[in-house]
């Protein structure tokens, strides 16, 4: 028994006219032609009518072949290579799907980071804008992605004949002579409804029209041949459309000049080109010609060579010499001049089939409709057998090239975009977790200075009253201690008035109104002079030190401003003794008095007013005594005893005349009426003397020192106000100066509030995107490592 090279291949006819052969297939149909191949070796003959392969067709039909109503179910979707495929399209556009999703919300997610935070740059914002919209550029080109075989030749070769056989059905116009006139592809249709389309229009026309559309002897030819025409036949008829495949057909290689034009238009995406040659013929310049130019445009495309028409062989004598020519120059073709395989693999790429007693076989006839397809040639079986395996090996080689093609660049761009996504995640992810770290830092130092602020602030307010407190006292007490001494010197002060003294009533009112401003601003003055200078030294002193304690709970920006709030408005004390009012009730007495007379002594020895009240009479001085009461108090001093003996002695002389002489009598009797003489010449002569020299003079001497007298005692009831006065302001203006002080450090510890307040939003706005960027991140991992799982699964085999 002779060894096969390949499956169903070359030197399979010899093994299948012994009826020897035995092998596994994956379809069906190959235990009926096991079943033909045992017949035909039990009865010694070849079936020389079709006939023969109705009579075998009822499991054919059970098995393999689909009615033109049902579901074809010759093939497993299942088990079949195009699975793989159509299973790495559906993950990859799940994969995909999620890549949309994920550049979508890390869009948003960027898209919605404050500016101000600086955590992602606007050139990797724009990337990600970028890569959502790349993303959707690739999930449309997934959505349209599926498995494409182009069938090129020359006219008459069978190319719709091929393409017919394998959708196991006549869908293509075919018969002798140039047919197609236009570039047909057939694509699988969800429904079960077949409809055509025109290129660039969404019309649905009925699939018997496609001889009018692409027949090229037909009269009503409205195609070109650059045109293309979209066949959709439903994918339950047809196990390749299941699977996403599409079959386009061409019109002649050798009628079309610009064959460029077809190559740039509808090969780029072709994963697989089936070249239909004439077995009766060897491949001619342009069949060569037209793949040189297509593996000048692709990189090692992926060609099968159908020697189509070998059944015409069948009868030939030397047709395994005829075989073996064409196979040894398709392989050199392949091999030496495409460069595209090697030749080991090459002897897969080269079949010698009949496409038409494939379509006959295939196509379901009733069993009541007459045979008048004729009969078949001797070795049917064989090529029966090597269609189906260039449907395997194609099957094989369209899958694996199509899941290279259509999907290797996008999950390649798909790993880039997640890594670059992730990589970009990870960076607002490493920048937000930095600038929350920051953030609770400075929130940390900004609460831990509040709480300084605000523990200094109250030490400090404690503090400042204290001093307030102890320099307005030290102030009251020096004006006080110079206002005494001022009024001691009152009569210096007094005596500086220098004006024009008359004893007229209305002169003097004048001269007295005059003499107390001069008092007024003179007492003014020299308070001002002895006290202003050392009580603005401590105020300013006080000021700077509240200034300088409050100005440490400050920042450095807001120092300068701060120093400048101290003297921001002139204090200077003021020392108002409203002296109007106090010496109104001032009453001079400048009538001439001699200086020993009886009321002068008496005003000497007892004073003004006790002088006053003895001439009023002894009686309104000594009360009488009350008959509540029944002892005298016995606590009298010495002195009032006197006071009130000498008291009711004048008042019992000044009654009566008879005192003078009782006077004069007893002191005649003691010393003689010389010595009396003398002494009355004596006090005649003084009081002749003093009014003489009772001039204007002598009257303003007097005026002075009976308003100094008085003024002292008014003045005195003035030092304590004076000097409360002078502590108020000392307190007001030290309080003013440290309430603004206070309300600068208020306005810093609400800004610190606010800053807390703020950083408490953005740790927590932060800490949210740390959060999110972590998801996203962590999903674009996925993604890549879901990428790397697909790129292990389906491109590396």
């Amino acid at each position: 028994m002779l060894k096969v090279s390949n499956e169903f291949g070359v030197g399979d006819e010899a093994l299948i006219r012994q009826g020897t052969l035995r092998r596994k297939c994956s379809y069906p149909t190959c235990t009926f032609r096991h079943e033909i191949t045992n017949y035909r070796h039990l009865n010694g003959g070849v079936p020389t009518s079709i006939k023969y392969l109705n009579t075998m067709s009822g499991y054919f039909q059970r098995s393999s072949q689909p009615s033109s109503m049902e579901p074809e179910t010759s093939h497993n979707n299942s088990s079949t290579p195009l699975r793989l495929f159509v299973d790495a399209k559906k993950k990859i556009n799940e994969i995909f799907g999620e890549i949309a999703s994920h550049t979508r919300e890390s869009k948003d997610f960027i898209a919605g980071i404050p500016s101000d935070l600086h955590v992602v740059s606007d050139d990797l914002q724009e990337k990600v804008q970028g890569f959502y919209t790349q993303v959707q550029g690739i999930r449309e080109v997934l959505a349209r992605d599926h498995m494409k075989v182009a069938f090129f030749g020359r006219t008459s070769n069978g190319k719709s004949s091929v393409v017919n056989a394998m959708l196991r059905d006549k869908v293509l116009p075919t018969g002798i002579g140039h047919t197609t006139d236009c570039f047909l592809c057939v694509e699988g249709s969800e429904t079960n409804e077949s409809y055509l389309q025109m290129d660039d229009s969404t019309q649905k026309l009925s699939v018997q029209n496609v001889g009018q559309m692409a027949n090229a002897l037909s009269n009503e030819r409205i195609c070109g041949q650059s045109s293309i025409v979209k066949v959709f036949w439903p994918k339950s008829r047809c196990h390749l459309l299941q699977n996403d495949v599409v079959l386009l057909d061409s019109p002649g290689i050798d009628v079309e000049p610009d064959l460029d034009q077809w190559i740039d238009k509808y090969c780029m995406d072709a994963d697989v080109f089936v070249l239909v040659s004439n077995a009766e013929s060897t491949l001619m310049r342009t069949e060569k010609s037209f793949f040189h130019k297509v593996s000048q445009r692709l990189s090692k495309p992926n060609i099968f060579i159908l020697n189509n028409r070998w059944d015409a062989s069948a009868n030939e004598p030397e047709m395994e010499a005829v075989k073996k020519q064409h196979l040894q120059r398709n392989i050199e073709f392949l091999v030496d001049e495409l460069k595209v395989v090697t030749r080991q693999q090459a002897e897969d790429r080269v079949f010698f089939v009949s496409a038409k007693e494939a379509l006959i076989t295939r196509i379901p006839r009733p069993s009541h409709t007459p045979d008048s397809s004729g009969p078949l040639a001797d070795g049917f079986q064989a090529r029966l057998f090597a269609f189906e395996n260039f449907e395997r090996k194609f099957e094989e080689c369209i899958s694996h090239s199509a899941v290279v093609t259509k999907f290797e660049q996008h999950a390649k761009q798909g790993k880039q975009i997640a890594s670059c996504t992730q990589d970009i995640l990870d960076e607002a992810l490493q920048q937000s977790s930095k600038k929350r770290a920051t953030c609770i830092e400075k929130r940390k130092e900004q609460t831990d200075r509040l709480q300084y602020v605000t523990s200094q602030l109250k030490i400090l307010t404690g503090e400042c009253k204290e001093k307030i407190k102890d320099i307005a006292e030290q102030a009251e007490t020096k004006v006080s201690a110079a206002m005494t001494d001022e009024i001691r010197k009152l009569s210096l002060l007094v005596d500086q008035f220098d004006r024009t003294f008359q004893s007229d009533p209305l002169v003097i009112k004048v001269y007295k109104e005059e003499l107390q401003k001069h008092l007024e601003a003179g007492l003014g003055r020299n308070l001002d002079a002895r006290c202003t200078s050392a009580v603005m030294q401590d105020v300013q002193q006080v000021q700077e030190q509240m200034t300088e304690h409050m100005s440490a709970l400050l920042p450095d920006e807001a120092k300068d401003q701060f120093s400048r709030l101290l003297f921001r408005r002139d204090f200077g004390p003021s020392y108002r003794l409203e002296c109007q009012h106090l010496f109104a009730d001032f009453s001079e007495n400048v009538e001439f008095r001699f200086s020993l007379g009886f009321t002068s002594l008496m005003n000497r020895f007892l004073g003004p007013k006790n002088t006053r009240v003895a001439m009023a009479g002894f009686a309104n001085v000594i009360p009488r005594p009350l008959a509540s009461v029944g002892v005298e108090s016995g606590s009298r001093s010495q002195e009032d005893m006197t006071v009130a003996m000498v008291t009711g002695l004048a008042s019992l002389t000044s009654r009566t005349s008879m005192g003078l002489m009782i006077v004069i009598g007893i002191v005649w009797k003691a010393v003689g009426w010389r010595v009396l003489a003398v002494g009355g010449g004596l006090y005649s002569l003084l009081y002749v003397y003093e009014r003489l020299t009772w001039t204007n003079k002598a009257k303003e001497r007097t005026f002075k020192q009976q308003f100094v007298q008085y003024a002292s005692e008014k003045l005195k009831l003035l030092v304590n106000f004076t000097g409360s006065n002078l502590s108020h302001q000392i307190q007001q203006e030290l309080s003013t100066t440290f309430a603004r002080l206070c309300l600068e450090v208020d306005n810093h510890t609400n800004d610190l509030k606010k800053e807390l307040i703020k950083m408490e939003d953005e740790s927590q706005k932060l800490e949210g995107m740390m959060s999110r960027a972590k998801v996203l991140r962590n999903k674009a991992g996925w993604l890549d490592s879901e990428l790397d799982r697909y790129i292990h699964s389906y491109l590396k085999h």
